[in-house]
């Protein structure tokens, strides 16, 4: 069974950093994307970033472009977020997803989620 775990969350001071990390727990074909959802009190999950199964596309929000980065260890079955120049509106639940699919059967995986909180 595919578990993903997110770690790194806390608090942070605006302007601050913080680096997420989600450990897969094995290796998994036929990915189309591995990537990072953010979750705001009182808001419908969204993807704010993503990198290809093939490490050849990357995508972000515009409100975290420039600010965040994605990155991965193929070796180490890990997937980071890191976040810089954070802002109050950061904060959230950060879930880390894997989508694709092995011949016809899709799939998506989820972690638990690592709480974020940016405050003065």
């Amino acid at each position: 069974q595919v578990q993903l775990v997110e770690s790194g969350g806390g608090l942070a001071d605006p302007g601050g950093s913080l680096r997420l990390s989600c450990a897969v727990s094995e290796t998994i074909r036929g990915v189309y994307i591995i990537g990072w959802y953010r979750q705001r009190p009182g808001q419908e999950r969204e993807r704010i970033t993503y990198i290809s199964g093939r490490g050849d596309d990357t995508f972000y929000l515009p409100d975290v472009k420039g600010r965040f980065a994605i990155s991965r260890d193929k070796e180490k079955n890990m997937l980071y977020l890191q976040m810089n120049a954070l802002k109050p509106e950061d904060t959230g639940v950060y879930y880390c997803n894997v989508e694709g699919a092995y011949g016809s059967q899709e799939y998506a995986y989820w972690g638990q989620g690592t709480q974020v909180t940016v405050s003065s």
